[in-house]
């Protein structure tokens, strides 16, 4: 890839992901909502930085012309903004409303952006950080995992209908990785069982560079998600008592 714009790329995997694909020779437009961590990763990788939100219908649509403007085009956009909320049902609603904005939002906001572009010019690529939630569940947090339901459902749609035209949809699903994603907030019990095997983003990036050389819709740096999901879907009522039993020691281990 020659040409790559990554969001939410201050920190975390966005950053891990903006330094591989400069290092394997891309140029790359680095996104994020914080200017100074935008700043500070561009200029280590020789990039050009664009602050800005990408839950932002505007703030998006100025982050690809400055790639089209800048580096002539794009050949992959990397929709990797996200947050975290945590809570249950009864989350307020403005949070509910951040995590569909950020964690669905930016992702039809990219697509609306490139997508003309891409289908006059032949194609282009389209990575969605996902998270394995969006395959599976995570404990502790309702607005994520219906959030990232959500945008793997978007990331299908895509990719079903647009594949014949040159548009490479992907959604990388990882578990946990060492991010302050990971090691900021309340304690859970998906945190908890994730931190075990938590990845450095680092190895995400890897596994990313690889993936982007191929098409294969599902990216997973954990590889045992995939058995999780042939569980989900084909031992539904096996799996939801699994995660509700782990659910129920947690609960249990809080009081004692």
């Amino acid at each position: 890839m020659r040409r790559v714009v990554v969001t939410g790329a201050g920190g975390g995997i966005g950053a891990a992901m903006a330094r591989r694909f400069a290092a394997d020779g891309a140029r790359v437009v680095v996104n994020d909502v914080d200017e100074a961590a935008a700043a500070v990763v561009a200029a280590e990788i020789g990039g050009i930085a664009v602050p800005g939100d990408a839950g932002d219908e505007a703030d998006v649509r100025r982050l690809v012309d400055t790639a089209w403007a800048e580096l002539g085009g794009c050949d992959l956009f990397c929709a990797n903004a996200g947050i975290l909320t945590g809570g249950s049902a009864d989350a307020p609603d403005a949070e509910w409303q951040q995590a569909w904005q950020i964690n669905v939002m930016s992702h039809v906001y990219a697509a609306r952006a490139v997508l003309p572009r891409w289908l006059d010019s032949g194609g282009g690529r389209l990575l969605f950080t996902v998270s394995a939630a969006g395959l599976l569940t995570l404990l502790g947090s309702a607005p994520y995992s219906v959030s990232k339901h959500a945008a793997l459902g978007f990331a299908e749609w895509l990719r079903a209908t647009y594949a014949h035209r040159g548009i490479t949809v992907q959604a990388l699903c990882p578990q946990g990785v060492n991010t302050a994603m990971m090691t900021g907030g309340e304690e859970s019990a998906s945190r908890t069982i994730l931190a075990a095997g938590a990845l450095e983003p680092e190895d995400v990036a890897t596994v990313v560079a690889e993936a982007v050389q191929g098409d294969s819709f599902l990216v997973l740096p954990h590889k045992e998600v995939a058995d999780y999901y042939a569980l989900r879907a084909t031992d539904t009522d096996r799996w939801l008592g699994g995660m509700n039993k782990v659910q129920r020691g947690f609960d249990e281990s809080g009081r004692s």
